[in-house]
């Protein structure tokens, strides 16, 4: 399925929602610099905002987190239909050709791992011995 309770579609919407919300409630008691320059007052604005998305992001990515452990639970399926409806907007099953292309990488990417740690090994062999 292309549904998944922790794919970055949710995360983005969980990050506006979180935005619409903080914002809202913080900017009320940010002080306002005295000016009457109106792009001076949003490039502050903006600053601000740039600044409040980094923990904002944090708490998306703790929420996706915790979403993505306890996606059994019945409540919290409820809390996260709203990122997979988004999902469904944004993905689509892949076609056989997208299907071959990902098996082949697979294929690549574990044959790189097991000889790295096939090679990792023998290093340490050699060190140890």
């Amino acid at each position: 399925s292309t549904l998944h309770p922790r794919c970055g579609t949710a995360f983005l919407l969980i990050v506006l929602v979180l935005s619409i919300f903080v914002f809202s409630a913080f900017f009320i008691y940010v002080p306002q610099i005295p000016t009457d320059s109106v792009l001076l007052k949003n490039v502050y604005n903006i600053f601000i905002k740039i600044l409040l998305f980094v923990p904002l992001a944090g708490i998306a990515y703790e929420i996706i987190r915790f979403s993505g452990k306890h996606s059994d639970n019945k409540l919290l399926r409820w809390a996260i239909c709203p990122g997979l409806w988004l999902q469904k907007l944004t993905t689509r099953e892949p076609d056989d050709d997208q299907l071959e292309v990902a098996l082949k990488a697979l294929e690549t990417a574990l044959e790189v791992e097991k000889s790295s740690s096939l090679g990792e090994t023998k290093r340490k062999c050699a060190t140890n011995g």
